[in-house]
């Protein structure tokens, strides 16, 4: 993914995710059905010589929903705020932002329960947005930070690339596009990721849907006026230099053994 000379995203990166959000070619369907569907990426046919290489990776996922109730703007700001977040989110455990690198990029931590008896995960993410009248994108990438390293007590994920395009089709409906390649790392097989991405994308944007459904009204008891993502002179966050910050590549992470987990949360249901 071409970023300039810098780390934050320049105008290629989001041209590039918007082509692959709306592309067709070399995307399988995996479900299609209530306005929402969902691709996998899959190889060229000239560049698949077998398929034993398709689970050495973790695949591109893509999800569409077709929205019809809620506005382009709406489902934009539901993404941008941390502190509506909370409200409607049951899998996190802590989110904030850490520092503004530019008007429209940040650095911030996230992270969440994962299902027992795997160890939670967590993130750190340089986030980049654009909005204009006929489409909002919004996309993250794991990067270093040097003051918030890998923790003993959850497993560092690793998002290659994620992101949202987000397309008015009228006054309060819009096209919502979820693009991601991410790896939870741990000692998850990557056929069980992918497997899994596939059967949670879908849940994931319903509750993104009805999280937009309820945040006109929630918004407007709560700060209505305060949007820093829109408004970057409202940012409260310290701004930070992006040279001081790196990509977070997948295999400089250790590769927790979960194994010793499963094993001990077996026993204790069969006992």
């Amino acid at each position: 993914m071409s970023r300039g000379s810098g780390i934050i995203p320049d105008e290629s990166t989001f041209n590039e995710f918007k082509r692959q959000c709306l592309s067709t070619e070399n995307w399988l369907s995996k479900y299609d059905k209530n306005d929402m569907e969902v691709w996998v990426e899959v190889a060229p046919l000239s560049a698949s010589t077998n398929n034993k290489g398709n689970y050495s990776k973790v695949h591109k996922i893509k999800c569409r929903i077709n929205i019809k109730d809620v506005s382009a703007a709406s489902m934009y700001d539901v993404l941008h705020d941390s502190v509506y977040r909370k409200t409607w989110d049951p899998t996190m455990l802590e989110s904030f932002d850490i520092a503004r690198l530019a008007p429209n990029a940040d650095v911030g931590y996230y992270s969440w329960i994962c299902p027992k008896p795997l160890k939670n995960r967590d993130v750190v993410t340089l986030r980049s947005w654009q909005a204009s009248g006929n489409e909002y994108v919004i996309v993250n990438f794991s990067v270093k930070h040097p003051k918030f390293p890998p923790r003993k007590d959850l497993v560092r994920a690793v998002s290659l690339l994620t992101g949202y395009l987000i397309q008015p089709t009228g006054h309060n409906s819009c096209i919502f596009t979820y693009l991601s390649q991410a790896d939870p790392k741990g000692s998850l097989p990557k056929w069980v990721v992918n497997k899994a991405s596939q059967v949670l994308a879908p849940k994931v944007l319903r509750s993104v849907h009805k999280a937009g459904q309820n945040y006109p009204a929630w918004k407007a008891a709560n700060s209505p006026d305060h949007k820093p993502w829109l408004y970057p002179i409202q940012s409260e966050l310290p701004l930070m230099d992006p040279a001081e910050l790196s990509i977070q590549r997948g295999d400089s992470l250790e590769n927790v053994d979960e194994s010793s987990t499963r094993d001990a949360q077996e026993n204790e249901d069969s006992s």
